[in-house]
């Protein structure tokens, strides 16, 4: 388990469990863009990035790593659909 104010541990808070189950063919834990950017708002500290669209990026990372989906998608997808602005109108 991660450090208490560590992002994977804030993550796992937002989701209301213990522990994430670590498998793509099993994972159920989900993320909505609202969620991704509270996270980032909350570790705006421990984060790098400048602004609350970069820190959200970063914090989606770290879903790639904890196998935590974000609006339905890998994280990896998500952050492509972000790119070409599809959550745009969470940012603006």
């Amino acid at each position: 388990m991660s450090a208490r104010g560590e992002t994977p541990h804030v993550i796992i808070q937002t989701l209301g469990l213990k522990k994430c189950n670590g498998d793509w063919d099993a994972s159920t834990e989900n993320l909505s863009m609202d969620q991704v950017k509270q996270v980032a708002e909350k570790q705006k500290d421990r984060l790098t990035g400048s602004s609350l669209y970069a820190r959200s990026r970063e914090v989606m990372g770290t879903c790639v790593a904890m196998r935590v989906k974000v609006e339905g998608m890998t994280p990896k997808d998500a952050l492509k659909a972000m790119e070409e602005g599809r959550f745009n109108e969470h940012f603006e």
